[in-house]
């Protein structure tokens, strides 16, 4: 027999603040005779669990249980069963609940089964945070989810925030959404819910949901201000930095660091783990150049045990000095190149200045030049000027003959 009343209050934390979900919720007694428990109600905001019974009972125990296997059993002396904050049980699976009376036949079972097409939920949702501030998550469509299903994702921090729609979603070639990316993400020390529902003009589309520790999923940057002393002490190298920078978490004992030292001329590398923030490299040789870098992850604080980001690689050692070499090599060519140049450009200027070309003999048997013929056409008489002096001379004879 069904409570019609039902459970009103299954999942308050994400019906009353979320996008309203599909489901069904059903609440089954024993056959043998009707419960005196009714108005089963559940606060998920504040875990409680509470219900009305018509009969005066001493002691009641209530149970929750996800569809996991994963439960939680409590008695209590009146119609209120809390359970602890620190209970996240998904409920995209079913969660169940069960109330006894102890050394009776009396319960009452309510189960929360996710209603819509079968497989139509998204599938294979991650999130990660990365650069302190900034959450990327990401999923796949369903199997069973109609061609024309679009996805939303909504999400709370804490239990104390307000919900919030993904602003930036991220979206395939046909316009369905398929991830997200949040930006001013801060960790806190509780779990963030993430709901995940779906819309379709075919079918209802199944919800997913998730409580995920955000400190789980950060991807840790680079230790800062890596640096490396060298001496000719034995004490060798002091290699020193600073933490990497996270949104909440500043002790340098939350910490592991490795550290990876390679000498440039032998591919071979040293790694060691630390855990504070200095370290004595002592195989150091100042003959010899090195290569280091380090990366970080978190060891009991609430800080991700995965190995984050490596530092950008520094140099340290003096080594063979081959860049010396190559700069001391281009100065001596370049010199000679330009030695050679001048010199050449030198010997060209001064044959051209001091000592002039000399002049060759004119070969009379050749051709004439130009000049030659110009002199002897300047020099050649005119019929006029010899028929002039002709005449002249005719005159003086004459001249001559009339005086005598």
């Amino acid at each position: 027999m069904f409570d019609s009343f039902g459970l009103i209050c299954m999942i308050w934390w994400c019906v009353m603040l979320f996008h309203p979900l599909h489901a069904d919720i059903q609440c089954i007694e024993s056959e043998a005779q009707k419960s005196p428990i009714t108005n089963v109600n559940v606060d998920w905001r504040k875990m409680e669990l509470s219900w009305e019974s018509s009969k005066n009972f001493s002691m009641y125990k209530c149970t929750i249980m996800s569809w996991d296997m994963e439960s939680i059993e409590k008695e209590v002396n009146s119609p209120l069963c809390r359970f602890p904050k620190e209970l996240y049980m998904p409920l995209h699976k079913g969660v169940f609940f069960i109330i006894e009376v102890p050394n009776t036949n009396i319960s009452k079972k309510c189960t929360f089964l996710p209603g819509g097409t079968n497989e139509s939920a998204i599938e294979n949702f991650s999130c990660v945070i990365y650069n302190i501030h900034l959450m990327n998550c990401t999923w796949q469509a369903g199997r069973g989810a109609p061609a024309d299903t679009q996805y939303f994702l909504y999400w709370q921090n804490s239990r104390d925030d307000g919900q919030m729609e993904c602003e930036l979603y991220i979206k395939d070639e046909n316009g369905r959404n398929m991830g997200c990316r949040f930006q001013n993400v801060r960790i806190e020390i509780e779990k963030a819910y993430f709901l995940v529902n779906g819309s379709s003009k075919d079918s209802l589309i199944q919800f997913y949901d998730e409580y995920i520790e955000l400190y789980k999923i950060e991807i840790l940057t680079a230790p800062l201000n890596v640096t490396a002393h060298c001496t000719g002490d034995p004490a060798g190298c002091i290699i020193t930095w600073h933490p990497p920078l996270t949104s909440h978490v500043e002790k340098v004992k939350c910490f592991q660091y490795e550290i990876n030292i390679q000498n440039k001329d032998d591919p071979k590398e040293e790694k060691k783990l630390v855990r504070n923030d200095r370290y004595e490299f002592q195989n150091y040789n100042e003959k010899k150049r090195y290569i280091l870098k380090i990366r970080a992850r978190g060891t009991k604080c609430l800080v991700s045990s995965k190995w984050g980001e490596w530092s950008e690689p520094i140099e340290f050692g003096q080594g063979k000095d081959y860049f010396t070499f190559v700069i001391l090599f281009l100065i001596a060519l370049g010199t000679i190149s330009v030695t050679v140049l001048l010199y050449c450009l030198f010997k060209r200027c001064s044959f051209k200045n001091i000592l002039p070309p000399i002049p060759q003999p004119r070969d009379k048997f050749n051709a004439l030049t130009n000049e030659d013929i110009q002199t002897e056409y300047v020099n050649l008489p005119s019929k006029s000027d010899t028929e002039e002096v002709t005449t002249v001379e005719e005159m003086i004879q004459l001249s001559k003959k009339k005086i005598h």
